[in-house]
Formats: structure tokens, C-alpha cells, sequence
């Protein structure tokens, strides 16, 4: 018997469609265009696109700067690496409501370690166990969650909702619900405000873990299995992938982004910001929704995350340079989240009448 040809990561031969592209190379160029336009992470994109132009038209010395679009990168960096650990979970048509909370324990866990280590003052090899400590405590919770998701088999709703309690109350009890301060200098002064050749170590942080994720989904072994789970999963476990140990390890990887998450956020704002981050398990998932990622799973691009994610920094970044009050933002944001749902499911309705 052959090999699966998506355990194997080939691609199945097809005669009369290779000679079909041979011979229509200029239709079958025509036909993928058509298809791209299809995407909703094209069109996110081209939304994204009009509401930078409406702005910089509007507001052509305020919006359309260096300084101000490098803040609004600052801004999305730290949500948009917890966005592509949820990229991933959602792809396999899950959830993960508590990676705010993570963010939280593990930015508390950094610190704790930081400040018994090497007190205020703080070397760098203090910063890099409290961050290393940060980092593994995500990555505990979210193997926690993979575990509950894959072996329990409690939906992963209710598992990262109990979780995203769980994780908030313990950072609350090892700080008595006050924000740890004496955040190292250097920290913050290097990772939290510090830049390379102009760009802010937050940006160029959230960056390569965006290219590296991106890579990871589209062109190896672990984003195609990811991929495999969403569309089906029990076809997935009929051609060979451990379907229960991948979904852990997804789990995982969105519980480790969230702790490097954690670690970005005690550096930028040089406190655990323990109130500040109850929203950004669902700003994580609107930015990936918005980004094309389909919540019923098998579809999806870090790529559009990114986009997806900057949509609502744009619309807010814009609101308070035309002093429009920031709650429309909301508004907006909803509105178009609903918008991408919706069409989404058409288009599933669509490919199921086919």
C-alpha cells in the first residue's frame, strides 16, 4: 500500500491537470488571481489598505508619519504574537479563551524570578532565567489545555475558559492582586523601549515569530497536519496523524507565544499590568477571524493574522487623531468581525452544494 500522500507531505499526480496548466499557463495565472481575490485575507487586506488612506487623506501630519506608524506597531506586537498561537488552535477549529490570563502569569512568573534573583538592579542573566521562567509557565498552561482538549475531550471552550480563571486568580494570589514593580532597568530599556536601526525591539520581537509561524503553517509537516485536523479531524486519524498528541502540541506552542507575550508586556509597560489584558483573548481572536482564519477550522494564514490584527489599531490610532470618541472603534470592529463570519459560512455553504 502507498504511502498517504499528506502523511507524506507529496502532492497527488494528476496528468490531465498538468497538461491542462501546461497548456493554459496564461488561464491557469488568470484562475489564481480570481482565486486570491476570492480570500477574505484579501479582502481584509484591501479594507486595511482603505482605512490607512482614508486617514493619511484626513490627517496627512498626524497619521501618514514615521513616528506614528511605528507606534501603532508597537502597539499590535505584543497582541499580535499571542494572534498567531491562536492562529494555529483555531485553524484546528478550537479556541483558547485564556491566553490573556497566561500573559499575565507568566509576565508575574518573570518577574518574581527577576526581582529574587537579582533584585532591582537585575543582570542579565536574572532577566533571562525570569524570562525563561515566564516563557516555560505559558507553555505549562498550555499543554494543560492541550492535554484537557485532546485527552478529556472537554471542548476547548469550557477548558480555556476554566483556565483563563485559573491563571488570572494564581497571579492574583502570588501577587496579592498589586502589580509587582522593580521591573530590571535594563529590561525595559533594551526589550521595552529599546530600538535597532529605528525599528523597536517589540517589533522586530513579534516579527520573527511571525515569519517563523508563518513558515511553520504553510510549508512544513506540522502546519499541514494543523491544517488536516481542522478540516477532518477523524480523516486525519485514518491517514496516520496522532491527532490527540498535535493538538497538544498546538496547545502548547499558543501557551508558550502567550508567555513570550507576557515577557514583551512586562518590558514595554515595566509592570505585570494584572488588569490590563482582559480583552486580549478576544482581541487575539477577532485579529485572527478578520485575518480569513475560519472559526470552523482547516483554513487560515498567519499572514491575514497580521493584517487582521492591525485593522482595529488603525481604526482606534485614527479615532484619537480625528478626536472621533474611541468607543465607535467597537462599533466598527464588531461589525466586520460579524462581516467575515458571515461570509465565511456562505462560502462553506457554497463548496457543500458542489
Amino acid at each position: 500500500m502507498s504511502a498517504s500522500p499528506l502523511v507524506e507531505g507529496s502532492e497527488p499526480a494528476d496528468a490531465s491537470a498538468t497538461d491542462s496548466s501546461q497548456t493554459h499557463a496564461g488561464g491557469g495565472a488568470s484562475a489564481s488571481l480570481r482565486r486570491l481575490l476570492r480570500t477574505n485575507t484579501t479582502w481584509t487586506f484591501v479594507v486595511l489598505v482603505l482605512l490607512m488612506a482614508v486617514f493619511a487623506v484626513l490627517t496627512p501630519a498626524s497619521f501618514a508619519t514615521a513616528f506614528n506608524l511605528r507606534s501603532v506597531a508597537t502597539e499590535v506586537a505584543i497582541l499580535l504574537v499571542m494572534g498567531v498561537g491562536m492562529t494555529f488552535v483555531i485553524v484546528t477549529a478550537g479556541i483558547d479563551l485564556s491566553v490573556g490570563s497566561v500573559l499575565v502569569f507568566s509576565g508575574v512568573v518573570a518577574a518574581k524570578v527577576m526581582t529574587a534573583i537579582g533584585g532591582g538592579d537585575a543582570g542579565w542573566g536574572a532577566i533571562a532565567l525570569g524570562a525563561v521562567a515566564g516563557v516555560a509557565s505559558g507553555l505549562g498552561w498550555g499543554l494543560l489545555n492541550g492535554v484537557l482538549v485532546a485527552k478529556a475531550r472537554i471542548p476547548s471552550l469550557i477548558v480555556t475558559l476554566g483556565s483563563l480563571g485559573m491563571a488570572l486568580g494564581l497571579a492574583q494570589l502570588l501577587t496579592g492582586g498589586v502589580d509587582v514593580s522593580g521591573v530590571p532597568p535594563r529590561l525595559i530599556a533594551t526589550l521595552g523601549n529599546g530600538r535597532v536601526a529605528g525599528v523597536p525591539w517589540l517589533v522586530v520581537v513579534a516579527v520573527v515569530v511571525t515569519v517563523i509561524a508563518a513558515l511553520v503553517l504553510a510549508t512544513t509537516r506540522f502546519g499541514r497536519y494543523t491544517l488536516a485536523i481542522g478540516s477532518n479531524a477523524e480523516a486525519a486519524r485514518r491517514v496516520g496523524i496522532r491527532v490527540d498528541r498535535h493538538l497538544i502540541k498546538v496547545y502548547g506552542l499558543a501557551g508558550l507565544l502567550s508567555g513570550v507575550a507576557g515577557v514583551l508586556s512586562l518590558a514595554h509597560f515595566s509592570t505585570t499590568t494584572i488588569a490590563g489584558h482582559a480583552n486580549d483573548n478576544l482581541g487575539a481572536i477577532a485579529g485572527v477571524v478578520l485575518g480569513g482564519t475560519s472559526l470552523f477550522g482547516g483554513t487560515g494564514t498567519v499572514i491575514g493574522t497580521v493584517i487582521g490584527v492591525f485593522i482595529p489599531a488603525v481604526l482606534h490610532n485614527g479615532f484619537v487623531i480625528l478626536g472621533v470618541q474611541p468607543f465607535w472603534q467597537s462599533v466598527a470592529v464588531g461589525a466586520v468581525l460579524i462581516a467575515a463570519v458571515y461570509v465565511d459560512q456562505l462560502r462553506r455553504r457554497a463548496r457543500a452544494r458542489l
